[in-house]
C-alpha cells in the first residue's frame, strides 16, 4: 500500500496515511476520462435558451405590400428572419443536454485522474481544514504553510460541507472548494454537498485534501 505524508495546518509533519493500491495505482483511460468530462459539462447546462420563430413573433399577419408591380421582391410578412424585428431562422428552443455515464465508468475516470495526481506528487494531506470563523487570511496562511498560495488552480477537498471553510476560501479566485463523496445510507437525511468531479481533478494543478476526506474517498471509491 502507498503512503502519503500528513501535515498539520502550520505545515509541520503529523504522520502518514496509507492508501489502497486501487486508489494509488489506477490507470487512467483517456477515452473514459474524456467521455466523463464531456458528460459532466453537458449535464451542467440549463438548456433554457429560447428564440422565436416567425410563427411565434407577434405581428406580420398581412402582406407588407401587394405581390406585383412594386419593383420589390415579393414578401408575405414583416416578421420573416431577414426583417428588423423579425423572427430568427432556425431558432433555438429549450432542450435537455444531459448525457448518461455508467457509474463504473465515472468511478474509473475519477480514480484514474486522482491516481495521476498522486503519482505526480500533486496531492497534499492536511490533518483538518477547520477555521473558528470565516477569515480569508486564515485560508491564505494554510495555503502558505503548504506552499500553494501561488498555484493558478487549486482544489481543496473537505470531508463534508463546512460553511465557515467555504467562506474562508471564497474570495480566493484560484481555489475551488469541493467535498468528498458521501456514502448514502438509507433512511438518513441528505446533507448539503458538492463532491469533486473528474473535471475538477483535471483542471487542478495541486490538490489539498483533509485526512478525513481522504478516508471517505477510500471508503466510497477505493473498494
Amino acid at each position: 500500500m502507498a503512503e502519503l505524508e500528513v501535515r498539520k495546518k502550520d505545515g509541520k509533519a503529523a504522520g502518514k496515511v496509507a492508501i489502497s493500491d486501487k486508489l494509488a495505482t489506477a490507470t487512467p483511460s483517456m477515452t473514459t476520462v474524456h467521455r466523463t468530462v464531456v458528460a459532466e459539462e453537458a449535464n451542467a447546462r440549463q438548456g433554457t435558451q429560447k428564440a422565436k420563430t416567425r410563427s411565434e413573433v407577434r405581428g406580420g399577419g398581412r402582406k407588407p405590400y401587394k405581390q406585383k408591380k412594386t419593383g420589390n421582391a415579393r414578401q408575405g410578412s414583416t416578421r420573416s428572419p431577414h426583417y428588423a424585428h423579425g423572427a430568427m431562422a432556425l431558432a433555438v428552443a429549450p432542450r435537455d443536454y444531459a448525457k448518461k455515464v455508467n457509474k463504473r465508468e465515472r468511478r474509473a475516470a475519477i480514480l484514474g485522474a486522482l491516481s495521476a495526481h498522486i503519482e505526480a506528487g500533486n496531492v497534499s494531506v492536511v490533518d483538518s481544514i477547520e477555521f473558528a470563523e470565516p477569515k480569508t487570511k486564515q485560508a491564505i496562511d494554510l495555503l502558505k504553510a503548504f506552499g500553494m498560495e501561488n498555484q493558478p488552480r487549486l482544489l481543496v477537498i473537505l470531508p463534508q460541507f463546512d460553511e465557515v471553510a467555504y467562506k474562508s476560501f471564497r474570495n480566493l479566485g484560484n481555489v475551488t472548494v469541493r467535498t468528498a463523496p458521501a456514502k448514502t445510507v438509507e433512511g438518513e437525511g441528505q446533507t448539503k454537498s458538492a463532491a469533486f468531479s473528474t473535471r475538477d481533478l483535471l483542471i487542478a494543478r495541486k490538490i489539498l485534501v483533509a485526512k478525513e476526506a481522504l478516508a471517505r474517498i477510500e471508503e466510497v471509491w477505493g473498494k
